[in-house]
């Protein structure tokens, strides 16, 4: 099994808006440093113009919505990218660009080798966590860490 990972946020404003220029300046090279770590898979991809990433995935109809769907080989491939790479310095800057959301924004699941999950069924993992809370089916780093022998 793969481990696929779902992260959305909301921007403070548009794409184009001078106060996200810095995310948005960024992107491609975040994005490019994960597709090129140990264990990377795939990742949903925009329209693959450069600086834009994937925030032409709107969710809800909201282009201030910005979705990060991707797969990893395993947890710690992931983690490493996360927490110990350049990806990690914006993360902690995150509060500069997006809103604080109050609903749950961060859901990762099992999928099968060679699974490239679409935008709907990762929302829906993501709405399963939170109204169940974390299990199998759909968790976080915590319950991932307690349950993983990887």
């Amino acid at each position: 099994m793969h481990l696929a990972e779902l992260n959305i946020g909301r921007l403070i404003a548009p794409t184009d808006d001078p106060r996200v220029a810095e995310f948005m300046q960024n992107l491609d090279r975040v994005n490019g440093l994960g597709k090129r770590m140990r264990g990377f898979v795939w990742m949903m991809e925009g329209s693959g113009e450069p600086g834009r990433g994937n925030t032409e995935a709107c969710i809800d109809g909201d282009p201030q919505f910005v979705a990060n769907l991707s797969v990893w080989e395993n947890p710690a491939a992931l983690e490493r990218f996360v927490f110990d790479t350049l990806h990690a310095r914006f993360m902690a800057r995150g509060k500069t660009w997006f809103e604080e959301l109050v609903q749950m924004h961060f859901v990762m699941w099992w999928v099968p080798v060679g699974t490239r999950p679409s935008l709907d069924e990762a929302l829906g993992k993501l709405a399963h966590r939170a109204e169940h809370g974390d299990s199998e089916a759909a968790f976080g780093w915590d319950w991932l860490r307690s349950n993983s022998k990887s």
